[in-house]
This record gives C-alpha cells, structure tokens and sequence, in this order.
C-alpha cells in the first residue's frame, strides 16, 4: 500500500491526465507519461498510450452523453490507479524517481493547461443583470488557455442584460 502522499499524487496526476487532454498540453503530458510507464517496457509503454489516447476520445468527445462530467471523474480515477500501480511496482529509488516525474508534470500541466470548464449550468440573465456559465477572466485572468466544454445555455432577457455560456475575458 502507497503512502498517503504517494496516493495524493497518484489521484493529481490522474486530474492532470483529463486537464490535459485536448489541450496544448496534450503533446508533452503524452510523451512524458509514456516515458514513466516505458521503464517497464516498450509493450506497457505502447499499451499506457493507447490508454490515453482513448481517455482523450471519451473526454473530448464532441457528442459526449449527458454524464460528461462523471465520463472525466470516471477518467481521472483510471489514471489515478495506473499511477499508483506504477508507483507500488517500483523499488524505493524507482519510486521517488517516478514521483518526482510526476509532480514535474503536475507543475507542467498547471502552468500550460489552463482553465477548464465542463458541462456548465444554463446561464439566465434578467432586468439589466449579466450571467456567466463556465469560465470568466477579469483582469487577466490565469496563464495559459481557457477552454469550456459541453456548457449549457445562456438565455438574457431584458434592456442591458447579458449571458454567455462559455468563456468571458474581461
């Protein structure tokens, strides 16, 4: 059994996994995930890709079910196991070496990802009143892209009203 904090990282690079998908980020998350899995071999190597890019097809799905949200929590468990059966396979060196790979790419995905939203709420707007539904920027906002996914709708009723179901950059 991993220590806790082992554990803790395992279920982040997992999110980190689903955050990444789609993202500019993609590329490099791929190749570095593969490289961790690859010290096991080519075969587990090319097999770890193929696993992630299909959790890539399910979460960037473009007519994705309802449970969106539940298909990227679903994900983000998957490849919080894989991470720690790779961390529990490993000798005590291996093990800290992996770790260490993986808060790199926690660090990487932050920084490069962005902001996500995913199957965002309706957003209503009344008497001169605004509503966002997913992501607003103000004053800058985060480093790296923004990205909304699956959002509801946006409805603005009245003088002066605005909705957006997505993404505002004030």
């Amino acid at each position: 059994m991993l220590a806790e904090a082992l554990a803790a990282l395992a279920a982040a690079g997992g999110g980190a996994v689903v955050q990444a998908a789609g993202t500019d980020a993609w590329t490099s998350l791929r190749r570095r995930v593969g490289e961790m899995f690859g010290r096991a071999g080519t075969a587990r190597a090319a097999a770890e890709l193929d696993r992630l890019d299909q959790t890539a097809r399910v979460v960037l799905a473009p007519d994705a079910p309802a449970d969106v949200a539940a298909q990227r929590l679903r994900q983000e468990g998957v490849w919080a196991a894989r991470f720690e059966t790779l961390l529990e396979e490993l000798d005590e060196t291996g093990r800290e070496r992996a770790a260490a790979e993986l808060r790199e790419l926690l660090s990487f995905v932050a920084a490069s990802a962005g902001d996500t939203a995913v199957a965002t709420g309706r957003a209503v707007a009344r008497d001169g009143g605004s509503a966002t539904s997913g992501i607003k920027n103000t004053g800058g906002g985060r480093p790296g892209p923004a990205r909304a996914l699956h959002t509801g709708d946006a409805e603005a009723t009245g003088a002066g009203s605005s909705a957006v179901s997505g993404i505002v950059n004030e």
